[in-house]
């Protein structure tokens, strides 16, 4: 057989909706200036599908910063991976100023969010290992569990109870393996906008020996009182023994960042494949993350005015009725009852007749007959933005009761 023949006969889990989704439900063009107005096929939306969290993408001060670092050095500079010729003091300095924000002792510059999380995994567990994780996380942990040799339990979501009995398991095997025990989970779980149980888990470190890994993508910048973090939210970032974060959120740039006690970092810069074999992270992208951490600091009306409108635009929510699940950070879960056809409507309605652009989950990321739209709340939205947007959401929620939408896949091109 030919190995592309499968390909042509299963698309895989989205790629069977190809032809009806491709262009609009599925890779749709955003044009424009980034923030909370973009063109959708045209036509402006009133856009909360970016994770654009502090308004940093468009700020005055960061497009700057940004276009100045492009013009000084190019895209080019450094050029080669950081351990043979793509070094440079820049790289030095954010993380001495990322290892300060996040109170550890050392930090380690990533060319990338996705790729780094795999990569950490991969370095930090080995064969005699054991990891125990929250089942909600992050495709990244995930791939990053499946390149490792180690024996790995599963938790059930935030439940302590579950996660005594897996570490129990680990303590079990690790005594014959002579290994050691990593557990993973998130600061923030991007989906529901719920939090990791990070201080009840750290609590368990007095009765198992155990190192916590703690992804905080959507955590940093917005967490916290001073946005270093879910940690910091908490009171246990010193409990935290490897935080991970990335400029795809609050940053609003691409890479990221880990840091953690110095004999750690130091171990992953020697041995962190997706480092070691991949090219620096330019220089302007460098000199931009610095100026975005500047601005976390300095700016902490950002971070508030975010929270402002997250908290109004929940509040709103739940007022007119709307089931949001258990978040607990600005990430917005609307839930509705309906199924695939139920979903295309309300998001070509929503689209075109209300120019309100917003993310779709339907079956298997949440139950069959459940669909969620994500709303993503940053600080650049208005209380106008919210206002409207939950007028609207209270008619598409009449139109979805009274069966005013079709029970067959809407069609974007008419």
């Amino acid at each position: 057989m030919d190995i592309f023949d499968k390909f042509r006969k299963n698309r895989g889990a989205l790629g069977q909706y190809q032809e009806m989704a491709d262009g609009y439900f599925m890779f749709p063009k955003l044009e424009g200036e980034i923030g909370p107005r973009m063109k959708f096929m045209g036509k402006e939306v009133l856009n909360w599908s970016l994770n654009n969290y502090l308004g940093l993408a468009n700020h005055p001060e960061i497009r700057k910063v940004d276009a100045e670092a492009a013009a000084e050095y190019g895209l080019a500079s450094p050029m080669g991976a950081r351990m043979m010729s793509g070094q440079t003091t820049m790289h030095e300095k954010f993380e001495k100023m990322a290892a300060e924000f996040v109170g550890k002792e050392s930090a380690y510059l990533l060319n990338f969010g996705y790729q780094g999380m795999v990569s950490i995994i991969d370095c930090l567990a080995g064969r005699h290992d054991v990891i125990v994780y929250d089942s909600e996380s992050h495709a990244c942990i995930m791939d990053g569990l499946r390149m490792v040799l180690s024996k790995r339990f599963v938790f059930p979501h935030n439940d302590m109870e579950g996660f005594e009995k897996q570490l129990e398991h680990a303590q079990k095997v690790v005594a014959g393996t002579g290994g050691g025990i990593l557990v993973i989970t998130e600061g923030v779980f991007g989906m529901a906008g719920d939090l990791g149980a990070l201080d009840k888990i750290v609590a368990f470190k007095k009765k198992y020996n155990f190192r916590l890994l703690v992804d905080d993508a959507h955590g940093i910048g917005t967490m916290g009182k001073t946005g270093a973090g879910t940690g910091e939210h908490f009171g246990v970032q010193d409990q935290i023994d490897v935080y991970f974060g990335t400029f795809a959120k609050s940053f609003a740039g691409i890479g990221g960042f880990v840091a953690g006690d110095k004999d750690v970092i130091s171990y992953l810069r020697f041995n962190l494949r997706s480092q070691i074999y991949a090219k620096s992270l330019p220089m302007a992208m460098t000199v931009g993350a610095i100026k975005r951490l500047e601005m976390m600091k300095e700016h902490p009306e950002l971070r508030e005015h975010l929270w402002e409108i997250a908290h109004a635009l929940q509040k709103g929510f739940r007022e007119a009725g709307f089931d949001l699940g258990r978040t607990q950070s600005p990430v917005t879960p609307v839930f509705l009852k309906g199924g695939l056809s139920q979903v295309t409507h309300i998001i070509k309605d929503l689209r075109h007749n209300y120019g309100i652009f917003c993310s779709a989950v339907i079956y298997p990321v949440v139950p069959k007959g459940v669909i969620m739209l994500r709303i993503i709340p940053t600080a650049a939205h208005t209380m106008e933005d919210v206002n409207y947007t939950i007028k609207c959401f209270k008619e598409v929620k009449k139109k979805l009761e009274t069966n005013a939408y079709p029970d067959q896949i809407a069609d974007f091109r008419n």
